[in-house]
């Protein structure tokens, strides 16, 4: 499923593709053409003509130098209880709000938090990223929240991903829909932003072209041949475009050639480098995609994947249990994106957000209830690491709360910290043409 108000005529094909689709036919036609009819087996052959016609929507060529730097953005949607990852262990009333959950003060035993500073600690399956963070590269932003007191997933999640506050007006589309449309040439290729999974997300609409996708081999096509070859389908397709001397047929020209590459890549089943191994999850799944098309430089800038399972109301555990299982399959995750992509770190940005935090006392299920502000991450070398920004805002239990969730109140807006990535990491000059009406403030994550 490849959803593109603007792309080059061949792209027609991978719009037609998708999770659970038999791929796009392509039958040879007597005069050398070839039939396209979505994942039916041919019926009519329409003209060449009329082919080009329908597909010329707003043509967008394959440039070499897109995708130099991709913004990976990770979701953990259930509203993260960050507050274990990022541990607050100085902090006592952390200790006395979670009998049960709260996560051990460094070295109090083989399970206990691993240190990061005077106040904050790691959860022990966050581990994996220690060395990110003591090298710099991973920084934290605490107390980042929306301004949205409802405590409901679905307009927290809308109203990050939409870009906008919660009174505020709708800008139009998503938040990276409308910063992809900043670039000075609207031309990003079929594969300029990617969803992994099987939903396009709210922040990426409005773009000039997303793609949906679980897998690289998604993206196929099958002849109603079975004789016929992927060499000679591709054969067919140039035979179409190669004596047009028109923008339709060099767009579709070049298309064809990012397609055989990511055919190629397909194929080729190509291993991680440097002995990274992935969590056997979608997740891990997801990253080692993301991976290889950062790799095949296809003109990757914007990818989405999200991580579920993180509203842990019942039974979350602290050091084991679902939220630990969350946190590790995170960490595992981002480690062996780092592992493999190592020789391409100067190439990608990652940002780990989530709706909401979780309220600092654990209720009477070992669980945690809706809160405000969370611990934002970001990862890369464009990142000022080695730090935990941000106030701790806590609102404690005996105190009056205001209207809405407890917890860790909003310290900063979210949009103060996606514009710094967006401007240190993307280059982005002006952020107001992404969140029309605000002044971000500044945090100091990015260098």
């Amino acid at each position: 499923q490849i959803l593109t108000p603007s792309l080059p005529p061949v792209s027609f094909i991978l719009r037609q593709l998708g999770p659970n689709r038999g791929g796009f036919f392509v039958s040879p036609a007597e005069d050398g053409g070839v039939i396209f009819c979505g994942n039916q087996p041919p019926t009519t052959m329409p003209t060449r003509r009329a082919f080009l016609s329908q597909m010329a929507l707003a043509a967008a060529p394959v440039v070499e130098d897109a995708g130099r730097h991709t913004l990976i953005c990770i979701f953990l949607r259930g509203g993260a209880d960050t507050m274990n990852l990022v541990v607050p262990y100085a902090d006592d009333s952390y200790y006395k709000a979670r009998p049960t959950l709260a996560i051990r003060r460094p070295g109090s035993d083989t399970v206990a938090s691993l240190r990061l500073d005077e106040h904050y600690a790691f959860h022990p399956a966050l581990a994996p990223l220690e060395a990110s963070f003591k090298e710099g590269r991973l920084g934290i932003v605490n107390a980042v929240a929306v301004d949205n007191t409802s405590g409901s997933h679905f307009e927290c999640q809308d109203q990050m991903e939409h870009g906008r506050s919660m009174d505020g007006a709708h800008a139009g589309g998503g938040w990276l829909g409308r910063f992809l449309r900043t670039r000075s040439s609207h031309t990003g290729g079929p594969l300029a932003a990617v969803a992994i999974g099987t939903k396009l997300p709210e922040s990426l609409r409005g773009a000039p072209s997303v793609s949906v996708l679980e897998k690289l081999q998604d993206i196929s096509i099958h002849s109603t041949s079975d004789k016929s070859k992927p060499d000679a389908v591709t054969a067919a397709l140039r035979a179409m475009y190669g004596g047009d001397v028109t923008v339709l047929g060099e767009t579709g020209r070049q298309t064809l050639d990012l397609f055989e590459k990511i055919t190629a890549l397909s194929a080729g089943g190509q291993a991680p480098e440097n002995g990274a191994e992935y969590p056997k999850h979608r997740f891990g799944d997801g990253l080692r995609e993301i991976a290889r098309l950062i790799r095949a430089r296809v003109g990757l800038e914007v990818a989405c994947v999200d991580l579920d399972g993180w509203d842990t109301h019942f039974l979350q555990g602290g050091t084991d249990g679902a939220h630990a299982r969350n946190a590790s399959i995170l960490a595992q995750g981002l480690h062996a994106l780092e592992t493999d992509l190592k020789s391409q770190r100067k190439d990608y940005t990652i940002i780990v957000t989530t709706e909401f935090g979780r309220r600092i006392y654990e209720n009477a299920s070992t669980g945690t209830d809706h809160g405000r502000g969370f611990a934002f991450f970001a990862l890369g070398e464009n990142v000022r690491g080695g730090r935990v920004l941000g106030p701790w805002p806590l609102m404690k239990e005996d105190e009056v709360l205001p209207i809405g969730p407890g917890g860790v109140q909003m310290g900063f807006d979210y949009r103060s910290v996606f514009s710094e990535v967006l401007s240190g990491a993307m280059g982005l000059a002006d952020a107001s043409r992404v969140f029309p009406g605000f002044k971000p403030e500044k945090v100091g994550l990015m260098a």
